[in-house]
């Protein structure tokens, strides 16, 4: 029984330790996160993310529903086997003979006993290689750290472009007998192509895509006031259904840079941004242009003071209604089927992003997903958009 032990613990521990030291590589070393983010992630992608593409359905949505199932279950087993030996020992069920009932217990305490760590080191493995390794790259630059001072004129020139850009598309882009954009293509392959279009700019988004998926739990991506995910231990770019249409294809986007290793928020903003613009599609141009739009608009709006604000291009209303993260009667629909109250899931949705980004040496948190505006700030004045 020893020598089985031995046997199945020794790979085990083998492996963790393996991604103990891939892990303090990377936090040591950037040339050794760079190195591997080039040449190594991109293999796994073609392979690993090529397998869970063959599925329907969004295989990371399907683990993390197992994750929580056998989490509860494992929890209430083991309360339960506490009791029940509890209650033997005490002589309580002399009368009941506890040896089919204890066959049982043992049976399943013994499952989880030798299931629990291999799962536990599947998971440890995925998330090393397919997302802590990412968080210890080199940061994207568009020009040197030196050249990235701004004045608020330049960034005010920067807010009424974008804003022109979309109170223009907002004109000209197809809309339904409602009122609202419509889309008729194949979103999820005009994403790839796109994505494909900045290989040449950026080589790190050459090579193979996974096929991007819309979750099933998408009202409670609602909830959490997400607009997509990206799940390391399956290697998939998911998106909220839900969502207004004008959403999607910035979002697939942004979710597709991360499978190419860009981990960073800003970074995938940007990406996904850059990605629409660049696309021979309208409704992707206007996708991108509403995708940033809040970030420049409220960067801009905090630096001035209020006549200031005013007296420069005016969003039209047709924009705003377009850049809603979801309608009055989408949140109705939203609301009226959800089993937890937005607010608790939200507040828990936040702490969780905050804390998972912070872990992983980004000090910033959530806020970083803002300086996506630094980003297009460097690529506007370096090159235009």
């Amino acid at each position: 029984m020893r020598k089985k032990s031995r046997a199945y613990s020794g790979p085990i521990i083998f492996i963790i330790a393996l991604c103990v030291l891939i892990n303090a590589l990377a936090w040591m070393s950037t040339a050794f996160s760079d190195f591997y983010v080039t040449y190594i992630f991109p293999v796994l992608t073609s392979l690993y993310g090529r397998l869970t593409s063959l599925f329907p359905f969004s295989v990371g949505e399907v683990l993390l529903v197992f994750i929580v199932v056998y989490i509860v279950f494992t929890v209430l087993f083991t309360i339960s086997h506490i009791v029940y030996l509890a209650i033997i020992k005490n002589g309580k069920k002399k009368n009941v003979s506890p040896s089919g009932i204890r066959k049982v217990l043992d049976f399943i305490s013994n499952l989880l006993y030798r299931t629990t760590p291999v799962l536990l080191t599947i998971a440890i493995t995925l998330m090393t290689l397919n997302c802590f390794v990412l968080y210890h790259t080199s940061k994207l630059r568009i020009v040197n750290e030196s050249e990235t001072e701004y004045t608020v004129e330049e960034l005010a020139k920067l807010r009424d472009f974008i804003v022109t850009k979309c109170n223009e598309l907002s004109k000209v882009v197809p809309h339904d007998e409602n009122g609202n954009v419509s889309y008729d293509k194949d979103m999820k392959k005009e994403a790839i192509n796109a994505m494909k279009g900045l290989g040449e700019e950026f080589p790190r988004l050459s090579g193979y895509y996974v096929t991007p998926k819309a979750l099933y739990f998408s009202d409670f991506m609602c909830q959490q006031y997400m607009q997509g995910y990206y799940f390391p231990f399956s290697m998939e770019a998911n998106y909220n259904d839900t969502m207004n249409l004008m959403n999607k294809p910035f979002t697939i986007c942004h979710e597709l840079a991360h499978t190419h290793g860009f981990i960073y928020e800003d970074e995938a903003n940007f990406l996904g941004f850059l990605a629409c613009i660049k696309s021979d599609d309208i409704v992707f141009q206007y996708s991108g242009y509403l995708g940033v739009l809040n970030y420049i608009n409220n960067d801009f709006y905090n630096a001035v003071d209020k006549n200031e604000y005013n007296r420069h291009v005016k969003i039209l209303d047709r924009v705003k209604y377009d850049n809603e993260f979801l309608s009055k009667d989408g949140w109705k629909e939203v609301e009226d089927n959800a089993i937890f109250k937005t607010e608790t899931v939200k507040r828990a949705a936040d702490v969780f992003i905050d804390t998972n980004l912070k872990v992983n040496g980004v000090s910033d948190g959530k806020v970083s997903y803002r300086y996506v505006v630094g980003l297009i700030m460097d690529y506007y004045y370096k090159y235009g958009v």
